[in-house]
């Protein structure tokens, strides 16, 4: 397993991150200590979930992921071997059932999350602390500009200095490792670089945003960021929710399917992405390669991620997202994809 080093940090991560966000929801306990089993077999020690998972989220459900790892690490130990990876919940998105919709990026509500996912992790500390998403209305979650109207909106905005200023402490405590952001824009990321050079404060070391063939939308601005500044993506949604398996194709619906189960789910599932997808599942057919090896070799070749969180509903699709690692596209294919990706850029952003 190839590793990277997480953005300026000292932490070493595998170029593989465990998504885990279908834990207490698609995956019950039994079944995602497989998949926990089986990713540190194959040396996949860094995971990732979050307070608010799993998705979608539900006041029964919310935390059950972070349970679900934290009981993993009571019974087999070895938290010395993992990096765990979580992330707090900002305002609106996630439902009122999170710590009773306190969900400001402020310090006593900081204090208060990291509180509650240490002790379903069961475990003193956490290595990488994300915020889930901007407190401030951005386009994240599948908006692909920043509108008259997004500007326009005002409400009760936590300072990114405030915000910093208490994740640095958390840090000092020994409570977090480092920190990193989640859904953010290149001026997020940027005004977080410079408050912690301008304020002596933490650096962000990493950014977890969307990143797949059918939405590239972070190699405009990010990119650059992340080769001079020293962070390092975390890509997610690699798969685009299972688009990019394959197993849609023609409008198929598998039964246990996320987007069969859970309609709401539709960032993916518009027409330009089932042209786009389509094109790329002939490209890899042309080439002797599944849809699936395509998509994920493509990301981990580009220089700015330094990890892939792939998650699964079954051990099998685990072990064929982690074998599609070994695949390394040509020169030739990585031309024929950006022709297409011209042809009909970020369809799902």
């Amino acid at each position: 397993m190839k590793s990277n080093r997480l953005g300026h940090s000292d932490l070493v991560v595998p170029e593989i991150c465990l998504g885990t966000m279908t834990f207490g929801e698609q995956n019950n306990q039994n079944e995602a200590f497989e998949q926990l089993a089986y990713a540190i077999d194959q040396n996949i020690h860094f995971w990732d979930t979050a307070e608010m998972y799993p998705v979608p989220p539900k006041p029964e459900t919310q935390g059950s992921t972070e349970s679900i790892i934290g009981n993993w690490i009571a019974q087999n130990g070895q938290r010395d071997k993992l990096i765990i990876a979580t992330k707090i919940a900002g305002p609106q998105q996630g439902g009122s059932q999170i710590r009773d919709g306190h969900t400001k990026f402020i310090e006593a509500e900081i204090s208060s999350a990291i509180d509650s996912s240490l002790k379903r992790l069961q475990t003193d500390y956490i290595d990488l602390y994300q915020l889930h998403w901007p407190q401030r209305p951005v386009n994240f979650f599948g908006t692909l500009g920043y509108s008259n109207q997004l500007a326009a909106r005002t409400q009760d905005i936590t300072p990114l200095a405030e915000t910093l200023e208490a994740l640095s402490k958390e840090v000092k405590k020994g409570r977090i490792r480092h920190i990193g952001l989640s859904n953010e824009t290149p001026w997020g990321t940027l005004k977080f670089l410079h408050l912690a050079e301008q304020l002596g404060l933490e650096k962000i070391v990493s950014v977890q945003n969307p990143y797949s063939l059918l939405n590239r939308t972070y190699e405009i601005g990010m990119s650059e960021i992340a080769q001079h500044e020293g962070v390092g993506l975390l890509a997610y949604s690699p798969l685009a929710f299972g688009y990019l398996t394959g197993k849609y194709r023609h409008g198929a619906r598998p039964e246990k399917g996320r987007i069969t189960l859970f309609s709401r789910f539709s960032r993916y599932s518009n027409p330009q992405s089932d042209w786009a997808t389509e094109q790329y599942a002939q490209l890899a057919e042309k080439h002797g390669l599944s849809l699936t090896q395509l998509a994920l070799a493509f990301i981990k070749q580009q220089f700015f991620v330094s990890s892939t969180i792939i998650g699964a509903t079954t051990l099998e699709q685990l072990k064929e997202n982690i074998q599609a690692f070994d695949t390394q596209l040509s020169e030739e294919i990585l031309l024929e994809i950006d022709a297409i990706h011209q042809q009909q850029p970020n369809p799902a952003p």
